[in-house]
């Protein structure tokens, strides 16, 4: 009948009722405009892995053999250990990277909120339009968080997000270039120091064409969502396809405008902020205050 055996697809868990919000959300952002999109702060957590195993490897082998050193694969306990890192980017810049050293509790997670993020978005968007993209996870909602991003409504807004839907934000691919970056890296990592030293390496030298691209596909996004009814998509499998779509779908427009000298400055301070590695939050303070 032509049935192959594969490897079933591996997609977020959704219920009826996770579909239905997700069906919602795309239809609140279907007439969304580019400009609308870049104004948004994408955000998310992800755990590396000192020792990465996917259980995708095979060997041939007869009877008895099982234990040749052929045909065993070694592994460390949890990985060998690893390390958690939160991200953000939005089209304009590449924002802050942040290695979270303890468990990501609910003030640890505030802790990264005001001291890397606020500064990031008060430079980026000085007139507070900007939107910030966080997922569900328990530590954003906690009590503490939600009264401080309640205090700064004036300097930016939080995006509703619907749950499960890790295929909605393009940070997920990020993180999916950022893993095959590192495992294509020889020798492996032989501790958790360098393990996080080619991370954050890998982080800043991130393509500002790649970020801008992920920015373009959310129309797209939303697009599949809504003819999925809110069900699972192929942005949720992985990110290894989604350039090469993007490149055929996305072409930039250039607009000659003028603008105020001030608008200027800071247009070309965050092209070099989107090359420049381990720019600090105090950079954009600094920076804010002497174009104002």
């Amino acid at each position: 009948m032509g049935l192959c055996s594969r490897r079933p697809t591996y997609v977020p868990l959704l219920r009826k009722h996770h579909r239905h919000l997700r069906l919602q959300w795309a239809r609140e952002h279907r007439d969304w405009t580019m400009d609308e999109w870049k104004r948004v702060v994408w955000s998310d957590e992800s755990r590396f892995l000192n020792h990465h195993v996917d259980g995708l490897v095979r060997v041939r082998r007869l009877p008895g053999e099982q234990l040749l050193p052929s045909c065993t694969a070694g592994h460390t306990q949890a990985g060998g250990g690893g390390i958690m890192l939160w991200g953000a980017f939005s089209w304009a810049a590449l924002g802050p990277v942040v290695v979270i050293e303890q468990t990501t509790k609910a003030e640890n997670y505030l802790d990264i909120i005001a001291d890397q993020l606020h500064p990031y978005m008060a430079f980026v968007f000085p007139t507070g339009n900007g939107i910030l993209q966080q997922d569900n996870a328990p530590c954003h909602k906690a009590r503490i968080v939600l009264e401080w991003f309640e205090e700064h409504t004036d300097e930016f807004h939080l995006m509703s997000w619907p749950p499960n839907s890790p295929d909605l934000n393009p940070m997920e691919h990020i993180w999916d270039v950022m893993e095959r970056q590192l495992r294509a890296q020889t020798p492996p990592c032989p501790n958790i120091s360098t393990l996080c030293d080619r991370c954050l390496d890998i982080w800043y030298n991130l393509s500002l064409v790649m970020y801008q691209k992920l920015v373009a596909s959310m129309p797209r996004r939303v697009a599949v969502i809504l003819k999925a009814k809110g069900g699972a998509t192929r942005y949720g499998v992985g990110g290894h396809n989604i350039l090469a779509l993007q490149c055929i779908f996305f072409l930039f427009n250039i607009a000659v405008s003028l603008f105020h000298i001030t608008s200027v400055a800071r247009k070309l301070v965050l092209q070099i902020i989107g090359h420049k590695k381990h720019p600090s939050p105090q950079l954009f303070l600094i920076i804010d205050a002497l174009l104002c």
